[in-house]
């Protein structure tokens, strides 16, 4: 019988261990944002637009979406625009309100990106029935100088947002969208900060990434698995021994005789 000569349990515990820092980098994560949804009431998410440019597959396969998840395409528009000419000449008023009512009510929740001129993403999460007016109000208490008038706008082509009163699903922003920050101010007024400077707070800032903490910090769990019982060297099973056959000889008759 051979036993090694090191302890289940200190082996154990050596696999564990390098994997403590991730775990308390996770969990520092996780502490952070949840403070954050507390402060403002929904989810923050602060990214590097360059990093999502980047890194759109790793997203994919982390289960985030990628930019083209926010992006309406032609394809979109021409989906839509067959399914209005379809419920115009082939489906009555109250039908269409019914099905209007049931997609509306499958959508839970509107991600909100909102790009900054110095290449960071604000990830806010709204519900489909608040209005425009939440999401100003949000970037009023983020950005770096809230006394100055901004506008957000969304692109290609640039149409600056104005009705402030529209829910983000009449507004076509569920179940996501893009928009942009910018400063209202005449050119060449110096009284906003230059391009170089950050747009959103300090504190803000600090949450860049840390849904790549916690990431790596649920892909790095430790799967312990047990020790392997030692082992017995197998004998091999005893061989019995044939004896020998008599051979019968068999006398020929004239000896019988």
């Amino acid at each position: 019988m051979v036993v090694s000569g090191s302890s289940p349990l200190t082996s154990k515990r050596r696999r564990v261990t390098n994997f403590c820092s991730t775990d308390m980098d996770a969990e520092t994560a996780k502490a952070k944002l949840a403070a954050v949804k507390e402060r403002f009431g929904r989810e923050i998410h602060v990214f590097e637009t360059s990093v999502l440019s980047s890194s759109s597959k790793a997203a994919l396969s982390n289960g985030e979406e990628t930019d083209d998840f926010y992006e309406f395409t032609a394809e979109d528009y021409y989906r839509l625009l067959a399914t209005k000419k379809e419920d115009k000449f082939l489906k009555t008023r109250k039908l269409r309100e019914a099905e209007e009512a049931a997609r509306r009510s499958r959508i839970t929740k509107a991600v909100i990106r909102i790009r900054f001129p110095d290449n960071h993403t604000l990830e806010a999460t709204f519900h489909p029935s608040e209005t425009i007016q939440s999401l100003i109000d949000l970037l009023t208490k983020v950005i770096a100088q809230p006394e100055q008038p901004f506008y957000i706008y969304t692109t290609p082509p640039k149409k600056v947002i104005n009705d402030m009163s529209l829910d983000f699903y009449t507004a076509g922003f569920c179940p996501g969208a893009i928009v942009y920050f910018s400063y209202n101010v005449p050119k060449g007024d110096s009284t906003v900060g230059d391009h170089t400077s950050p747009y959103l707070q300090e504190d803000i800032l600090s949450l860049k990434d840390l849904h790549i903490a916690i990431d790596q910090g649920q892909q790095s769990e430790p799967v312990v698995q047990p020790d392997p019982e030692p082992t017995v060297a197998a004998h091999p099973p005893p061989v019995e021994e044939r004896k020998p056959t008599e051979k019968k000889v068999v006398k020929p008759k004239w000896l019988k005789m």
